[in-house]
């Protein structure tokens, strides 16, 4: 089983993108739309302070019906952002997520963030892993 570490290197891009907790909602958004993510780390600096996500947006803002453009991200953000480490293994994290009911997973190697792993990134990795395992058992049963 893979660690978190191999799944970060098998993603395309793992730069970490990032809003200020005093940047609207609307930048946020835009941030999360122009890379076509679900959510997007809020940082102060190199700084992890929280994280800010569609499922946010949607309670916090449409529901309540504040606006994007006036209200910063801080007052939204989930504050207790649960974390990885890079040897965390996959099925842990996944265990973790869903018991948590997230969808992404900052991996902090000491106080810097190196990447996010997304709930999708780790399903991936299982299939692939299980898949690899069907392919050496039909191997070995063709002999």
């Amino acid at each position: 089983m893979h660690t978190v570490q191999q799944v970060l290197e098998q993603k395309t891009h793992n730069n970490v993108i990032s809003v200020a907790p005093d940047d609207t909602v609307f930048t946020a958004i835009q941030t999360m739309a122009d890379n076509h993510i679900g959510a997007v780390l809020v940082m102060e600096g190199k700084r992890l302070t929280g994280i800010f996500s569609e499922r946010d947006y949607a309670r916090e803002i449409i529901l309540k019906g504040r606006a994007s453009h006036d209200t910063p991200v801080r007052e939204i953000m989930s504050i207790d952002v649960i974390t990885a480490i890079p040897e965390d293994r996959v099925r842990g994290s996944l265990s973790v997520m869903t018991d948590k009911r997230i969808r992404h997973l900052p991996v902090v190697n000491g106080d810097e963030v190196i990447g996010v792993i997304s709930i999708g990134d780790l399903v991936k990795d299982v299939i692939s892993d299980q898949q690899a395992t069907i392919e050496q058992l039909e191997n070995y049963i063709r002999g």
